[in-house]
């Protein structure tokens, strides 16, 4: 067989359907990632404010500047994956050389030495940051693989819905066991550590799986030499899609993120804090459902398209809230129908990142793989850590101090406006973002005349 004969063979392969081991071997990936990120996303705030006692404002200070630092660091972790060449790939191999140091990241962020306030808040600072930077090394490789695996569209969706439900499995999984996990175990400091211990070794096993299931398998449509940084970086800031779905990805998760105030809301709005597990519920489980059923939905309509319908949805839902913002029935229903609305959005956002690799290549003759999923991590780790800082600041400039039963009038407003109205505001921010994105129309021309160089 002759190297242009082999070359074709591979590149048929690409487009091949994927195998369903091979798909829920990719999803296991995600939740692992999830099982740290969640935990960490969900009760590391209230872990901060009210056991370990830091002040609010000083919390959302601290995860604003780990994103900023966070920036620059997915774009040269993203340039090192476009660099890597090794015999399990480019992608694949991160996952084998971070997935123990992500796994013991994730028990240090609970792990507080007795070093006074001020030393308590260096170690956070310390920790939270390098569970973020770990996570960029991990992460941004993860995401890299799906356009890796498959350059079928929509594969990559199903990549992606099956990736979803691995972050949902993940979620869930995080957000109801580690209240009943922590009781078992102590409570306190002790009962944190022990409990995020478990969910460090699930993660590593399960990064593994995703290792040994999945296979990389689409090369550049022409042979190119190792892509100097400032080319590719030039490269990327010409593909206005990148740059779209980036903004896309910080403002959904910015939404995403602000579940983090869920555990406040069930405390201080509806007097009871194990509410907390049927608010994640009624928040992920509709998600669960639903990314079952989404694949037809975006074969017919295309991947913008539900995106922009689900952003809608989610505005209802807050809506629906509303009207009675300390009824128990009226909270869950409105949660329901923002996950509802969430489902499409997250069944497809990563797939439309995965298609912008494609439209870089067409429109500059340069593929970067990881400098175009350093978007993804980046939009995931800046909007739910915006998230996570607009809780922190909201929570101060409230008046509010951890670990009272009752607050103060002004924090009970500052709970209600950061729960409610900002979301409407972050939903109506992604139908603005998704009018302009057109890709989806354009991207079977795109991947026909990237084939076609390919033949040639």
């Amino acid at each position: 067989m002759s190297a242009n004969q082999t070359a074709s063979s591979v590149q048929d392969d690409a487009y091949h359907k994927v195998r369903w081991s091979e798909r829920i071997g990719y999803g296991f990936g995600d939740a692992a990632s999830n099982l740290i990120f969640t935990g960490a996303a969900t009760f590391l705030t209230y872990y901060y404010t009210d056991v370990m006692g830091l002040a609010a404002g000083a919390i959302g200070t601290m995860m604003l500047i780990a994103r900023i630092l966070d920036a620059f660091l997915d774009v040269g972790v993203g340039a090192l994956v476009d660099k890597t060449k090794n015999k399990h790939g480019k992608a694949r191999p991160w996952l084998l050389w971070m997935m123990i140091p992500f796994a013991a990241s994730g028990v240090l962020l609970f792990t507080f030495p007795d070093v006074g306030p001020g030393g308590a808040l260096v170690y956070a600072y310390v920790t939270y940051l390098l569970m973020n930077f770990i996570y960029s090394f991990i992460n941004i490789p993860y995401g890299v693989l799906n356009s890796l695996v498959t350059q079928d569209g929509y594969q990559r969706s199903v990549l992606n819905i099956v990736r979803m439900l691995g972050a949902l499995a993940g979620a869930i999984g995080v957000s109801f066991a580690t209240q009943p996990l922590v009781k078992v175990f102590g409570g306190g400091e002790k009962g944190w550590i022990l409990t995020f211990a478990i969910y460090g070794v699930l993660s590593l096993i399960m990064f593994f799986i995703t290792f040994k299931s999945t296979r990389e398998r689409v090369k550049p449509s022409v042979s190119q030499k190792e892509i100097p940084f400032k080319q590719g970086l030039g490269a990327l800031f010409r593909n206005k899609y990148w740059a779209i779905m980036l903004l896309f990805a910080v403002t959904v998760y910015t939404n995403y993120g602000m579940n983090g105030l869920n555990i406040y809301y069930a405390q201080y709005m509806l007097n009871d804090a194990e509410l907390l597990g049927l608010l994640s519920f009624a928040g992920l489980i509709p998600i669960a459902v639903g990314l079952f059923l989404i694949a037809p939905l975006i074969k017919k309509y295309g991947k913008r398209n539900v995106a922009f319908f689900g952003s809608f949805i989610m505005i209802v839902g807050s809506l629906v809230i509303l009207i009675d913002p300390t009824n128990v029935t009226f909270v869950i229903v409105g949660l329901v129908i923002k996950a509802l609305g969430m489902t499409p959005i997250l069944g497809t956002i990563f797939a439309m990142l995965a298609d912008t690799v494609e439209y870089g290549e067409w429109k500059t003759g340069v593929r970067t793989e990881g400098l175009v999923y350093s978007a993804g991590s980046f939009g995931t780790k800046a909007g739910s850590g915006l998230g996570a800082a607009i809780i922190g600041w909201g929570l101060a400039i409230g008046g509010y101090i951890g670990g009272q039963e009752t607050i103060s009038s002004s924090a009970s407003s500052a709970i209600h406006f950061m729960f409610i109205y900002l979301p409407i505001i972050l939903g109506i921010l992604q139908m603005v973002i998704l009018y302009f994105h057109k890709l989806d129309k354009l991207y079977p021309q795109i991947v026909a005349e990237l084939k076609a160089v390919k033949k040639g």
